[in-house]
């Protein structure tokens, strides 16, 4: 014995957001919607698929640091007067510099990616003004 399927009662179409009207024309009033005629089986709507659970990867391996990247580096005597003379890492050259540049107080005030050399930063950048970008750059020539 075959079952009937259940007829989900017939639903109205959404309705489109209507353009805005111009304010010349007097607005018409719409004509009533129209049921649509009953259909004798409605199209079974698709259930939303289940949402699959987030594949899980294999665990992740603990990043290993680049031993370049964090190779002691000596500075120069012109560098050393700036950050100390102890060999670190490019980074902490890096981290060093800004801390002199900020208590030294050396960023441009109008655009803070300026920097104004005092006499110390001045033998290291060979210029009265460098970018923080461009900085990086010239400390690079005083790390062995």
């Amino acid at each position: 014995m075959a079952t009937a399927k259940k007829v989900a009662p017939a639903k109205k179409p959404a309705a489109k957001k209507a353009a805005p009207a111009k304010k010349a024309a007097p607005a018409k009033k719409a004509a009533p919607a129209k049921k649509p005629a009953a259909k004798k089986a409605a199209p079974a709507k698709k259930a939303a698929p289940a949402k699959k659970a987030a594949v899980k990867k294999a665990p992740a391996k603990k990043r290993t640091p680049n031993a370049a990247f964090m190779k002691a580096l000596t500075p120069s005597a012109t560098l050393a007067a700036v950050i100390g003379s102890a060999p670190m890492p490019r980074t902490e050259v890096t981290k060093k510099v800004w801390d002199y540049i900020k208590k030294n107080k050396l960023q441009d005030s109008v655009n803070k990616r300026m920097i104004n050399a005092d006499a110390k930063l001045k033998e290291i950048f060979k210029k009265a003004q460098v970018s923080m970008f461009e900085m990086t750059k010239l400390i690079s020539a005083h790390l062995k």
